[in-house]
């Protein structure tokens, strides 16, 4: 038996470094010296664009470490999709055209959830709604799958808005931080610096 204490928490051995040879996306900085400017790419191999009149430059070197995302974690955060939303999805992908009623039945969910989440679905671009004409007289709103070209570029976009969010957020708390130091040089950061920090 191993004594898990030489080894690495299960925490730690799961976290992932940028490799910029994997091909999965790549990160690009500014080569100027003093230029802030970093921009991720997904599915490209030239440099992007560039900044200062020169080629933005891929970053190979990341000594962060960081625990790798969940798909369903990701849907969760970046579009408000918990599992339901994202079982209704994929059930209207696989089975659609489908009714809300349908979905309901299909997957043992309430009728105003799956209608909520559908709404949202559409709001989203990651489906859309039309209406059917019944047999009997009247009309039903049906939800079909978008075109997957059309899924995949409104899926990233909706992430990058996401993303900026989230950078901007961690920029704003590292200027925090540094106007902090600036204006108390001999004082370290109080432990509940960030506790006071405010939220958007």
């Amino acid at each position: 038996m191993s004594d898990r204490s030489t080894t690495q928490s299960d925490d730690e051995s799961d976290e992932v470094q940028y490799d910029p040879n994997s091909g999965r996306y790549d990160i690009y900085e500014c080569t100027v010296s003093d230029c802030d400017n970093v921009v991720l790419v997904v599915g490209n191999d030239d440099p992007p664009m560039s900044c200062h009149d020169q080629p933005m430059e891929r970053v190979t070197e990341v000594d962060m470490s960081v625990k790798p995302p969940d798909v369903r974690q990701v849907l969760l955060q970046a579009f408000g999709l918990p599992k339901a939303g994202l079982d209704i999805c994929l059930c209207v992908i696989g089975e659609g055209p489908l009714s809300a009623n349908e979905v309901a039945e299909q997957l043992g969910y309430d009728r105003s959830t799956v209608t909520r989440y559908l709404n949202k679905l559409v709001e989203l671009g990651l489906l859309r709604r039309s209406e059917l004409n019944r047999e009997g007289g009247g009309v039903v709103k049906v939800y079909h799958s978008v075109d997957l070209e059309r899924m995949r570029r409104e899926t990233l976009v909706g992430f990058y808005v996401w993303a900026g969010e989230a950078a901007s957020l961690i920029e704003d708390a590292n200027l925090t931080k540094r106007n902090y130091l600036d204006e108390n040089p001999d004082r370290e950061l109080p432990e509940v610096f960030w506790e006071s920090f405010p939220e958007r």
